[in-house]
């Protein structure tokens, strides 16, 4: 796991400076198709979104913080599709928010709204996470 000071790094990189490490992640977001746009359902919204597995999981836990419900990453459609149009017709933009998740990202292909939405809850998630993995102080 991750310690606070790389979780406030990848919370909030500068545009373009974000150097993805992971190769998966990096085809991924260079040619993405079918096969590698996911959907992430959290609360009422299902956005999608593009990355590598294992990138789109974490990304999936650490949103997850901020929900009463489980966050979760389909590789399929959803059944009752993409509700919102704005995200629905997403994927036909030409560029889209990149999110960097350890040494990978996740791009999100959503309407500006839940894009918005998706970030902060990433940012709140690790603030989160970094709160309850840190240690209390002994008197």
């Amino acid at each position: 796991m991750s310690d606070a000071n790389d979780d406030e790094r990848f919370a909030s990189p500068a545009p373009g400076t974000q150097e993805i490490r992971c190769s998966a992640c990096r085809a991924a977001l260079e040619s993405p198709g079918r096969a590698t746009v996911s959907f992430l359902l959290v609360d009422q919204l299902t956005i999608p979104v593009v990355g590598c597995a294992d990138h789109k999981e974490q990304f999936s836990e650490v949103c997850g913080l901020t929900t009463e419900d489980t966050a979760r990453v389909l590789d399929h459609r959803p059944a009752g599709g993409v509700q919102c149009p704005g995200c629905r017709h997403s994927t036909h933009r030409s560029q889209h928010p990149v999110v960097p998740v350890t040494d990978g990202a996740v791009a999100v292909l959503g309407c500006g709204a839940h894009v918005d939405d998706l970030v902060e809850r990433f940012r709140t998630g690790l603030w989160t996470r970094h709160r309850l993995t840190t240690s209390l102080p002994s008197d």
